[in-house]
């Protein structure tokens, strides 16, 4: 086991700053051992996916060279260990078979535990993008934090923020494309912009099932997002004067509207109804004067 503790980004090291020994001897920055059954998960954890295939690959790792990295922990009920950081080494450590695993013990309050969890997390770059997003999220809502003092605490620009937390605007349909790694993060930020769900959610299954690049995933959003205009239909044919004049006493004398039209020396003539009633209205105004036909032999 590596005896040199991995150094701490200056944003978190601002936030939990060098204190005294505590007189507690369950405290230490150093590293040390405790039994595996000791430790019980974080309920802050940001992790939402354990990628069965990479547990067990570091369950491997785990059985051949040991738990290099040190989970971090704090004291909980009892003398159970609740874990900060490092909850997928504590898993592949148990599928791994061990008994004991280096930790080191941080008195934590309650009211920094979200806070520290998610930036210990964040810092070793373990996250999902959309896990990464979430726990942005979390430390703005949840600890009041600023975009820009979390840009601080995890050492990146608020841009950078901004951007993942975005990624939670989309249907959680791409949402988990994203998280399982069918889209990339330039992917999903492509895909803002439509601003329509559904149309997000036709355009992640294009660029799933086409494998298209970002450039391209880029262009078929652009074209999503600015259609083409249909090309204009034909333009009626000019209505002459007689025509006009003729159409205009047939809707007078019908009440309703009237169209006269005409191909050469031939043509139509459409009269517009909008009910049963009206149907029956113009029949007997039509047929009133007619003789009735007559009977068929």
């Amino acid at each position: 086991m590596a005896n040199t503790r991995r150094a701490l980004g200056r944003g978190l090291s601002a936030l939990i700053p060098e204190a005294a020994p505590q007189s507690s001897p369950q405290s230490s920055e150093r590293p040390t051992e405790a039994d595996l059954d000791r430790l019980i998960p974080n309920r802050s954890q940001p992790r939402v996916i354990l990628d069965e295939p990479k547990l067990e690959q570091l369950s491997r790792s785990i059985r051949s060279s040991g738990v290099i990295q040190p989970i971090v922990v704090r004291p909980a009920e009892g003398d159970r260990l609740e874990i900060i950081a490092g909850e997928r080494r504590w898993r592949a450590a148990q599928m791994a078979g061990l008994l004991r695993v280096p930790v080191v013990v941080r008195d934590v309050p309650d009211d920094k535990l979200l806070e520290i969890a998610l930036i210990e997390n964040l810092q070793r770059e373990d996250l999902n993008p959309i896990e990464e997003g979430e726990a942005y999220r979390r430390l703005i809502h949840e600890r009041e934090m600023t975009q820009e003092r979390v840009a601080e605490a995890i050492g990146k620009d608020r841009a950078t923020i901004a951007n993942y937390v975005r990624l939670l605007l989309l249907p959680p349909e791409v949402q988990a494309d994203v998280a399982a790694g069918a889209l990339a993060m330039g992917h999903a930020r492509a895909l803002l912009g439509l601003t329509d769900a559904d149309a997000q959610r036709r355009a992640a299954r294009e660029v799933v099932a086409g494998n298209l690049s970002v450039r391209e995933t880029e262009a078929l959003v652009k074209k999503l997002a600015n259609p083409p205009e249909s090309p204009p239909g034909p333009k009626a044919a000019a209505v002459d004067v007689h025509t006009q004049a003729a159409q205009d006493r047939l809707r007078v004398a019908l009440g309703t509207r009237v169209r006269i039209l005409r191909k050469g020396r031939k043509g139509r003539i459409e009269i517009a109804f909008g009910s049963e009633d009206e149907l029956q209205r113009l029949f007997e105004h039509l047929t009133s004067e007619a003789p009735d036909p007559a009977p068929r032999a």
